[in-house]
Order: C-alpha cells, then structure tokens, then sequence
C-alpha cells in the first residue's frame, strides 16, 4: 500500500517539476500542462508525501537512491511552505535553493522512477 502510494506521488511530482521539459516533449496537445492544472492545489500535499514516506523507506534500507530522489523531489515541491517552518526554516530554504537549477531532472528522474515501479 504505501509503496503504491509513493509510486502515485512520484508520478505526480515528477509532473508538477518536469512540466517545462515535458511541455516541449508534448508540443501543441497540452496534456500535461491538463494534468498539471489538476495536480497543482495538491503539490504541498504530493511534496509531504514524497517527504515522509522516503524517509521512512530510506531507514528500512528500501532502494536508497530512488528514495533520496524521491525526498529531493518532495523537497522541491513544498518550497513554498518551507520558509514558514519556524525551526528549520533558514537551512531547509536553503537545500530548497540549492535544488532549483535541477528542478527539471529530479522532475523526469521522479517520473521515471514511477514508471519503472509500476512496471
């Protein structure tokens, strides 16, 4: 079950970081700009979910490269709600900032691992 949801949240953000790579790929169909739209009120909800489950899999020892990947991609997604952290606010900003040039390919890096899960 939670390896089911974490590969449904890894396609989901792999969307919501790839999009501008994937719109280029898709041409004038806009398909996944579509999902997109749908996806987007939830990406602080697909972010926490990348976040906590990766964590969780990454000490049970579970495919630690696709899992770290998976964590860089939930990271990205709650940017927006990172610097309202109180505790670790500055120095989670800052991993955030860091991240943001490869936003593009931990985005299709989250899609393809969600594809190679499923498969």
């Amino acid at each position: 079950m939670i390896g089911l949801l974490l590969t449904i949240a890894n396609l989901s953000g792999g969307i919501l970081l790839g999009l501008a790579t994937l719109d280029k790929w898709d041409g004038e169909s806009n398909f996944f700009n579509k999902i997109a739209g749908v996806l987007a009120p939830f990406q602080t909800i697909i972010g926490g979910t990348l976040v906590v489950i990766s964590i969780m899999r990454i000490f049970g020892g579970n495919h630690i490269l696709y899992n770290i990947v998976s964590l860089l991609g939930g990271f990205l997604l709650l940017t927006h709600a990172i610097g309202k952290a109180p505790a670790f606010g500055d120095s989670l900003k800052k991993l955030s900032d860091k991240l943001m040039p490869f936003k593009a390919i931990i985005g299709i890096g989250l899609l393809i691992i969600g594809i190679m899960r499923i498969f």
